[in-house]
């Protein structure tokens, strides 16, 4: 990587290189943002594109979520930041510019490809195996009289807080469409995908396996003859009397845990016996799981059933291993879509110049990361922290990060 002019000075003794009154590494996020693209005219750009990237970030991790906002923010804090930053002009970019940037500049597909580069980088101590695929609709981005609206389809790693790849599902008819295109570009060694119905599919079945990995579905009704399959093998069987019942391989295993009110209690029932008959490719297990809700306050109880499938066999995944793959699934609502939604204003932010919506969603994937592998469980007392202190938060974006994890 090569860095020239008179804002970028290398530090022979410390290994890193001047920015202003910062130091900033090779690891740190700046330095991978330094790589993108800019279509820019270089005669009329009054701002670098990483450094309007930085600038951006810093604000949306101290609690701001729109350019209205972030430029406040900023305008707020230039003497600082110019100081700080080294930046040749004593001034903050406008809301219209961050538009501009986030939905004209920025070449998304680029930006996330080298985040995924970035997070590859740093020293990884997790074991985190699951990886949850889901999509979201940005609310802000429908459109009723052009009957269209910006749907993107993530790949996160539920234990880390770390989206892998997020894609958009576009003009294409869905998420069946785009899935088989999302697992080719994340490494699947090792790791087990976890998705909803709409992604029991033969397809990204197959593809999900031949790039060495693992998959568990559920099955519903958009796979009809599978779940009915499934099901009726869990049935009880009706026994003659004088005649034994059929043997089976049945394995069970019972989770309870107390939280919102209720007591919830998940009990997986694991089978290999429909592994040579059921039309599927490479399934191995077939499960079925019970969710029993006790709400404490009145009592009342309320039971969910439903029935799935995975390629890992019985000798690599038990049925306590799979309720816990099954559980950590869940974590993508309440870890990435609510925290997206709630905490970031996801939703109420309209951001109509071109691809900006997908853009922002990406930053708010990416500050969710750098936050939760700090160590802070609570994103809101995160960002106060941060406001209070930016410098910290600026930090931890020159330099590589001490994850916490």
């Amino acid at each position: 990587m090569k860095y020239t002019g008179s804002r970028v000075k290398y530090n022979a003794e410390l290994q890193r290189f001047m920015l202003g009154e910062m130091l900033f590494d090779f690891r740190g996020l700046y330095a991978f943002l330094r790589q993108l693209s800019d279509s820019r005219d270089p005669r009329g750009v009054r701002y670098q594109l990483a450094d309007m990237l930085i600038l951006v970030i810093l604000a949306k991790l101290s609690g701001e979520d729109g350019p209205h906002g972030m430029a406040e923010w900023l305008k707020h804090r230039t003497e600082k930041l110019v100081a700080t930053l080294g930046l040749p002009r004593a001034s903050m970019p406008h809301r219209v510019t961050i538009s501009r940037m986030l939905g004209e500049i920025v070449d998304i597909e680029e930006l996330e490809k080298l985040l995924v580069a970035y997070f590859d980088h740093q020293a990884q101590s997790s074991q985190e195996v699951v990886v949850a695929i889901d999509g979201k609709t940005l609310r802000g981005t429908i459109d009723l009289s052009q009957n269209s609206r910006e749907h993107l389809l993530a790949a996160y790693l539920p234990g880390e807080g770390l989206v892998l790849m997020q894609m958009s599902v576009g003009d294409k008819e869905n998420e069946i469409v785009v899935a088989p295109e999302l697992v080719q570009v994340i490494d699947l060694r090792g790791k087990i995908l976890v998705g909803d119905a709409i992604h029991t599919q033969r397809k990204l079945s197959v593809e999900v396996v031949r790039n060495h990995g693992h998959y568990i579905w559920t099955a519903k009704g958009n796979q009809m003859q599978v779940m009915e399959t499934i099901t009726h093998l869990f049935e009880p069987e009706p026994v003659t009397p004088g005649f034994a019942p059929t043997p089976t391989d049945f394995k069970s295993a019972t989770s309870v845990n107390k939280g919102h009110g209720r007591i919830e209690k998940r009990t997986i029932t694991v089978s290999s016996m429909l592994r040579d008959y059921l039309d599927w490719p490479y399934v191995e297990q077939v499960f079925k799981l019970e969710r029993q809700f006790i709400y404490v306050k009145t009592g009342k109880v309320s039971t969910q059933i439903s029935y799935g499938l995975t390629s890992l066999p019985a000798d690599q995944a038990s049925p306590r291993q799979l309720l816990s793959y099954l559980r950590s699934y869940w974590g993508i609502e309440n870890g990435l879509h609510y925290r997206r939604d709630v905490t970031f204003k996801e939703d109420s932010c309209r951001l109509t110049i071109g691809h900006a919506a997908r853009t922002m969603a990406t930053l708010n994937n990416l500050a969710l990361a750098l936050i939760l592998r700090q160590g802070y469980n609570n994103v809101p007392s995160a960002r106060r922290r941060f406001n209070a202190y930016p410098l910290e938060a600026l930090n931890l974006l020159l330099c590589q990060p001490d994850f916490r994890l």
